[in-house]
């Protein structure tokens, strides 16, 4: 076959939508200036669309203040940004061990400078239990955050309940949206969230390289970095309003424009709901057909219960690389393999020591045709994995020499 069934959107979604990637190159063609730099009409047409995102994706977090809405390179960056600027030595911080390396390297980098830092792990089912949470809050916690929904297992977990905890307690609580926003609702105000740190390249269907927070407005943050903002340029120190507050450098401002787009095409599509409803009816019968087959493992595959469309599994009889490259190479599957970023999760299932598991992520393009394909290229997978433990079991017969 010459085509390729694309099971990788929770790294990247793909294809972007046309509307997206026809916005964006309209403009940068007739107005990828410098953005609020200057006073001509392009530069100020250039902020107008930096500050149509921030409506945009403020509204989309049901937040109150678009200028508290600031822009980074992605997920991995607002989350460094907020716990370097939250953390110091002597503070107390927890998170879970569901999280992606973009929790989980900040935070032992900051437990080698003196920061103590609490990992509660998930049950058996993936889920993070709020109490256990609230167990380990101290009177030096500066900062809980956690993984709204796992890029590994695909659990969405009880944010808002650990959320009112630290509300209650006076701790600071962010989210890592990043398999979440643009899936599954986002409420601050509902869900006790502090701060959402998000990405525009997964289920946002922007461009790599965008992503920032929402910085709800009782929160306040002193910036760890500090440079440009092309406003109010004398002063020594970085501006205390936002979003400059919190913004260094110009801003992606094409990738906005993508992001922007990407919401007008999200509504289009019916919304969130929608998207994740046809998102789910392939990953289930994904899973059901997995499921089926004799061979293959599932780990927390409990797609009824808070879940995205995310799971991962093994065959027996092959290690997951292997999976993935016979998957690729002889059905056109693109799937992921490995430790995917967050190697906590794989020693809470059991997977760290043989290097992970296969991960299906099915996306909006995903089709039901592909869906079968994809099942029917793991059972022929699994057939072989099946043949080398049967010929591994075969005895050995002593020959004469």
């Amino acid at each position: 076959m010459s085509d390729f069934v694309y099971l990788d959107n929770a790294a990247t979604t793909f294809p972007k939508p046309p509307e997206v990637i026809q916005f964006m190159c309209d403009f940068y063609q007739t107005r990828g200036v410098n953005p609020g730099r200057t006073g001509f009409d392009l530069a100020l047409e250039a902020e107008e669309t930096l500050a149509d995102g921030r409506r945009a994706l403020t509204e989309f977090f049901a937040g109150g203040d678009p200028n508290r809405l600031v822009f980074s390179y992605n997920v991995t960056d607002a989350l460094n940004l907020l716990i370097s600027s939250v953390l110091v030595p002597g503070d107390h911080a927890i998170t879970t061990c569901l999280e992606h390396n973009s929790v989980l390297r900040p935070m032992y980098m900051h437990r080698e400078r003196g920061v103590e830092v609490d990992f509660v792990p998930f049950d058996g089912r993936g889920y993070v239990d709020p109490d256990d949470i609230a167990r380990r809050i101290r009177p030096n916690t500066k900062l809980v955050v956690m993984n709204h929904g796992s890029n590994v297992i695909g659990t969405i977990q009880p944010v808002a309940e650990v959320g009112r905890i630290c509300r209650e307690r006076g701790v600071l609580f962010a989210i890592d949206a990043a398999q979440t926003a643009g899936l599954v609702p986002i409420d601050v105000n509902a869900m006790n969230i502090d701060v959402v740190c998000f990405t525009g390249h997964k289920s946002l269907f922007g461009p790599s390289g965008t992503g920032g927070m929402y910085i709800c407005e009782h929160v306040e943050i002193t910036p760890c970095r500090a440079g440009g903002t092309g406003v109010m340029s004398a002063l020594k120190g970085q501006p205390d309003a936002y979003p400059w507050r919190m913004e260094f450098g110009t801003v992606n401002t094409m990738g906005v424009s993508g992001l922007l787009a990407a919401q007008k095409w999200i509504a289009d599509r019916g919304g969130v709901g929608a998207i994740y409803e046809h998102e789910m009816r392939h990953a289930k019968r994904l899973h059901e057909g997995l499921s089926a087959i004799d061979g293959v493992k599932l780990y927390c595959a409990d797609l009824d219960h808070d879940h995205l469309p995310v799971f991962v599994f093994n065959i027996d009889g092959m290690p997951a690389d292997q999976t993935g490259t016979f998957l690729d190479v002889e059905h056109d599957i693109i799937t992921r393999t490995g430790l995917h970023c967050a190697p906590q999760v794989h020693e809470g299932i059991g997977t760290f020591e043989t290097d992970g598991t296969v991960r299906f992520s099915p996306g909006v393009f995903t089709t039901d045709e592909e869906v079968e394909r994809a099942i029917e290229a793991v059972a022929e997978t699994a057939e072989i994995g099946q043949e080398r433990i049967g010929a591994a079991k075969q005895p050995v017969l002593a020959t004469n020499a």
